[in-house]
């Protein structure tokens, strides 16, 4: 079992690590420019843009799901309609993005605060990357049918060459051309586009075996489809609440002034850094517990869950001691600007306790996506949003500042973890023999 395990968990951890190394890159880049404007930027354009795209994390979560419970049964026809599902979905989303992207930023600057300097680039980021939409969610859509068949290679070689792609073109983009925030965007939209059309070569090789299952109409026909529309609907809403959380960190911090919301920008780069090493096994669980639970074998189901949560804790073990010797240098990477290292040294604390507090609830996440048990993760998300995280913040915001906005996060990240494991008895367990 730990060999099924490391097998999807590693080539997971590398497609995952080339992401925040794609933003450390980005930030990096923009944090050794002459003003700490050109970060804000980044920061609240990538916050819109997670706002449109987690949104629609269940293309990548749902697929998996379904796709692993029918890899498990061995049942080929589903595992086809579920990718044209997925990608019929992702295209017509990413086209509708683009239509609406005019109303989505007046929207969207509404509600986010930042200096006007800021905010006129964002908005020149937005009008460009938002052309890579339909791209980027069919790539999500593809990610979770390959993770879902049990095949973690594929994505890792197109995450890979993805973020590489996008990594020249940025280095090209404001080195030798000259752009700034958006040569950032532009290399997003390019290299996504690039990733569309390698991930093809990848599929004819699953063509040949289910060519003769891909059937248009049996796929979309609304009783097939309704449990593929009910769980990516919970799932729909359980991100949302992730977003809004996240969002509403980077809004808050632009409140506090563009010096806070660069460094609180920076500072959450360690958790993003970590979450991707952590996805590589909550990837890992979703393969798994879907095929268990597809092929209906509760002992290897409990079996892969405990060995999940041993690499896991190690996981975070390691990390807490990488960001107790390496926090300072890593962040000197991430800028040269003076005022903001010196700023951000009273919360640098927080990402110490970054890998032990959010562990758990990245491997929950996985395990329920996997069971497709979308049901109690919606409404554990929903519940600790509004009862946890709100009334957190607004107690802590008056007498902590900025770190009251750090400490109810983090209280928040570990009442996801705590939920999910109350509620995995029924939710998970009961569902290896009760379908």
């Amino acid at each position: 079992m730990n060999r099924k395990i490391l097998l999807l968990a590693i080539p997971n951890i590398v497609t995952n690590i080339t992401i925040p190394l794609l933003g450390m890159v980005d930030l990096g880049l923009m944090g050794h420019l002459e003003s700490a404007i050109y970060i804000g930027a980044i920061a609240i354009g990538s916050m819109i843009f997670n706002f449109l795209f987690w949104g629609f994390g269940f293309l990548r979560m749902g697929t998996s799901g379904f796709t692993a419970q029918a890899f498990g049964s061995r049942n080929l026809q589903e595992a086809a309609r579920v990718l044209v599902r997925a990608v019929a979905v992702a295209l017509g989303a990413g086209i509708l993005m683009i239509l609406l992207q005019f109303p989505i930023t007046e929207l969207a600057f509404l509600l986010i605060g930042g200096s006007p300097e800021v905010e006129i680039l964002a908005r020149e980021y937005f009008y460009i990357r938002i052309y890579a939409a339909p791209a980027t969610l069919i790539m999500y859509a593809l990610t979770g049918w390959f993770i879902g068949m049990q095949n973690a290679r594929t994505p890792m070689i197109l995450a890979i060459s993805i973020n590489v792609l996008n990594i020249l073109f940025s280095l090209s983009f404001i080195y030798f051309v000259g752009m700034k925030s958006d040569g950032i965007a532009l290399a997003n939209v390019l290299s996504q586009c690039a990733g569309i059309l390698l991930s093809l070569l990848f599929l004819q090789g699953y063509f040949k075996k289910l060519k003769k299952y891909f059937n248009w109409r049996e796929a979309m026909n609304w009783q097939a489809i309704k449990p593929f529309v009910s769980v990516n609907k919970d799932i729909f809403i359980r991100t949302l609440c992730l977003i809004f959380v996240l969002s509403f960190f980077t809004t808050e911090s632009a409140g506090s002034g563009d010096t806070i919301l660069a460094v609180n920008t920076l500072l959450f780069q360690f958790f993003y850094f970590f979450s991707y090493f952590i996805d590589g096994y909550a990837y890992a669980a979703e393969a798994l517990s879907g095929r268990y639970i597809g092929a209906r074998d509760t002992l290897q189901l409990k079996r892969a869950i405990r060995l999940l949560f041993f690499w896991g804790f190690s996981l975070a073990g390691i990390f807490t001691l990488i960001y107790g010797f390496g926090g300072d240098f890593i962040l000197g990477l991430l800028t040269n600007n003076q005022s903001v290292i010196e700023a951000s040294q009273p919360y640098l604390f927080w990402i110490f306790l970054i890998p032990f507090v959010t562990f758990s609830a990245f491997l929950w996440d996985g395990i329920y996506v996997g069971a497709t048990a979308s049901v109690p993760m919606r409404n554990s998300m929903v519940i600790i949003t509004i009862v946890v995280f709100l009334p957190a913040y607004y107690l802590l915001r008056e007498p902590m500042g900025n770190n009251g906005l750090w400490l109810a996060t983090m209280i928040w990240l570990a009442a996801r973890g705590i939920s999910l494991w109350l509620l995995s008895g029924r939710a998970i367990y009961a569902r290896g023999v009760m379908r």
